[in-house]
């Protein structure tokens, strides 16, 4: 075999090789368990429900976690069903669309205070979840991380008294982990804003997460009253 022989078939077994190289290498495809790592917002993470038999992670990051925004709204997380201590003396309507403060709706109260003056004197609604539940189911949300509740509120004429704003306070079996008051609270027939400091509190179960009470003893007038936006912060 002469010399020159050998160096073209030399030349062309390397350049045979090399391709076979970049081919293997153009076929070879990502493995599918090397992935990007996904973009993790910072803004916010809804807090969790506490199921039975768990417990809750506190929230890392904090933004609005409404009560009420709108009717029906999918922000919305606790049910206006805890009447007490009857609902006999009390309308209640969350799709009112008159002079809201926000939105397209917002809640109306009326309570009764002369049917109230023959029942029990007294009224109030509890913002639940699960609905109706007074402690007997767990399903509380775990809000550690609110700062503050704040909502907005008006008197149809001013000087309706509401007694008590109150977040937490379910007891029972599955016990809200806190109880956060404030009041008597005078309301004016404008929007106002109002606001619960939640600092140091402990908010790692709450069933109840919004309530009002008030009493014919303080609104001899009667008393209709509006409430918008109520979110933890």
């Amino acid at each position: 075999m002469s010399k020159y022989f050998l160096l073209v078939l030399i030349f062309v077994l390397s350049i045979t090789g090399c391709k076979g190289l970049n081919d293997n290498t153009a076929g070879q495809s990502i493995d599918p368990e090397i992935k990007a790592e996904e973009e993790v917002s910072e803004s916010y993470e809804e807090p969790a429900i506490v199921s039975e038999g768990e417990d809750t992670p506190a929230v890392q990051g904090f933004n609005s976690f409404y009560v009420y925004s709108d009717k029906g709204a999918r922000t919305n997380h606790y049910i206006p069903s805890g009447f007490m201590p009857n609902g006999n003396c009390l309308s209640f309507n969350d799709s009112w669309t008159e002079d809201c403060a926000l939105g397209s709706s917002c809640i109306k109260i009326e309570y009764d205070v002369a049917c109230s003056r023959a029942d029990a004197k007294w009224a109030g609604i509890y913002w639940l979840n699960p609905p109706n539940n007074w402690g007997s189911r767990k399903g509380g949300f775990n809000l550690t991380g609110a700062k503050k509740l704040t909502f907005m509120a008006k008197g149809q004429n001013g000087g309706e008294q509401i007694q008590e704003f109150t977040i937490g306070g379910i007891e029972s079996t599955y016990p809200d982990s806190d109880k956060i008051v404030i009041g008597p609270v005078i309301l004016t027939p404008e929007w106002k804003e109002y606001t619960i400091d939640l600092s140091g509190k402990d908010l790692s179960y709450i069933s109840g997460g919004f309530a009002w009470s008030t009493s014919e003893d303080v609104n001899p007038d009667g008393c209709t009253f509006y409430l918008d936006e109520i979110k933890f912060e």
